[in-house]
């Protein structure tokens, strides 16, 4: 018979303050999570210092919520996990410090989960689906397609050369002033736009590869506003964000393809397309991935909209199938801000940015 055992995560890697208690039969206990929208909205994007300083004032706090609704005492719980990379350094060692602390406190395993590594497993979580899987991991900070054969065990196939997907999305919506954070404002002005009344280009379109560049579409995106000589009007805003949300879906959609036919030209069996981060939430780039599974013939799968972005459910969970295979860490972990999944690729400069 299978025992139950919870495990507490605390994800600190950029801008969300989060703690959550994960049981390993898939049960969320508890997952609260802290945005500090109100505190960058002002700046247009993430300042590392104020969001380490609001990770100082709020951690405690949020760990605690966290304990008294799952209601486990930090005595049974089987082991503590922290972010412990990739992300604003700041952030990092604000959340792994406080795990360390726990897990010494009370005599537990402490476990330093990979950033990437909580994404990659939240469907794990979610729909419990079995390795191996391809995943498309979209968000402020990653955009890579990865072959996840198992627990620590990941291929990366592509990544983007220059700005994530994310960033762009921010990127334009300042350039539109629609506002921060970018991804909702964009996506929210899109569905009042044409898309065909602009046209934008699809960065690495067609070319060999699964790897995806942004920086130039957010490039043509600031050009065509300049053109404007008036303010612009508010339809050209919501046509301008309909062009840019359509060039990024169709982006991904081609360098997904891409990493599709690699898999089917090597012989390996993969049965699932999965999409994960915050960018997953949005939902016409989510229905065009879906569309290009069904096409396929892959079963689509992505976490529900609240475990898209960052959370402490999502660090929890991998502390939990990190902690069954005994991958647990001491207290001389180092928090590092950069951390690939995948060991043996080639780190370019924006690889594991937040």
């Amino acid at each position: 018979m299978l025992t139950t055992y919870a495990v507490l995560g605390i994800e600190t890697s950029c801008d969300e303050t989060s703690a959550s208690v994960v049981a390993n039969d898939r049960k969320i206990l508890s997952n609260v999570v802290l945005s500090q929208l109100n505190e960058h909205r002002l700046y247009g994007g993430v300042v590392p210092e104020i969001a380490a300083r609001a990770h100082i004032n709020h951690i405690d706090s949020i760990v605690t919520r966290a304990m008294i609704e799952s209601g486990v005492k930090f005595a049974d719980l089987a082991g503590i996990a922290a972010t412990g990379g990739p992300g604003l350094i700041g952030g990092i060692l604000v959340g792994s410090t406080l795990g360390k602390a726990i897990a010494s406190a009370h005599c537990k395993p402490f476990i330093a989960v990979n950033h990437l590594e909580g994404h990659a497993l939240t469907v794990r979580l979610t729909d419990a689906i079995d390795f191996p899987y391809l995943l498309l991991l979209v968000s402020g900070g990653h955009c890579q397609l990865l072959f996840v054969k198992g627990v620590g065990l990941y291929r990366r196939l592509g990544t983007t050369i220059d700005d994530a997907v994310g960033e762009a999305f921010d990127k334009t919506a300042k350039l539109l002033g629609l506002g921060y954070p970018g991804g909702p404002a964009v996506e929210y002005a899109a569905a009042l736009g044409d898309c065909s009344n602009v046209k934008l280009p699809r960065p690495m379109l067609g070319k060999a590869g699964c790897d995806f560049s942004f920086s130039g579409l957010k490039t043509a995106v600031r050009r065509r506003v300049n053109q404007v000589k008036e303010i612009l009007s508010s339809q050209m805003v919501a046509d301008i964000a309909a062009a840019f949300q359509k060039a990024v879906s169709d982006t991904l959609v081609d360098r997904t393809k891409q990493a599709i036919n690699l898999l089917e030209i090597e012989k390996i069996n993969n049965q699932f397309l999965v999409m994960a981060g915050g960018v997953a939430a949005n939902q016409t780039i989510r229905a065009a991935i879906a569309d290009l599974a069904a096409l396929r013939g892959l079963q689509f799968v992505a976490p529900s909209m609240n475990l898209c972005g960052d959370n402490g459910a999502m660090i929890a969970w991998a502390g939990v199938e990190r902690l069954a295979l005994g991958l647990i860490d001491g207290m001389s972990f180092r928090p590092r801000s950069r951390w690939p999944l995948d060991q043996y690729a080639a780190l370019s400069s924006k690889t594991n940015k937040v």
